[in-house]
């Protein structure tokens, strides 16, 4: 009964930002690993950033010094701030997390996904 959802994409001028959050609900256990990743039309998906629960985090090259990834563990929260928007971070942005249920099995979820287009 776990679900994730994505708030906060939208449409934005190139150089502009936009802040994604991603909460996770239902029968949790516990939450390891979160990440963002994207999916251009007509390409893979990929991972954009992660953190772990205790904060570590990793980006893609592609984002580094514009994107920043955070977490609220008592809100099972994860957010992406993301500055200096580009024409090429348009996509459908979705939420991951590696979580153990209430089932104590360890499993991925992901979220429906919250669109970001970037106009030139």
């Amino acid at each position: 009964q776990v679900q994730l959802v994505e708030s906060g994409g939208g449409l934005v001028q190139a150089g502009g930002s936009l802040r994604l959050s991603c909460a996770a609900s239902g029968r949790i256990f516990s939450i390891n690993d979160m990440a963002w990743y994207r999916q251009a039309p007509g390409k893979q998906r990929e991972l954009v950033a992660a953190i772990t629960r205790g904060g570590n985090t990793n980006y893609a090259d592609s984002v580094k010094g514009r994107f920043t990834i955070s977490r609220d563990n008592g809100k099972n929260t994860v957010y992406l701030q993301m500055n200096s928007l580009k024409p090429e971070d348009t996509g459908v942005y979705y939420c991951n997390a590696g979580l153990m249920s209430s089932d104590y099995r360890w499993a991925d979820y992901w979220g429906q996904g919250t669109q970001v287009t970037v106009s030139s």
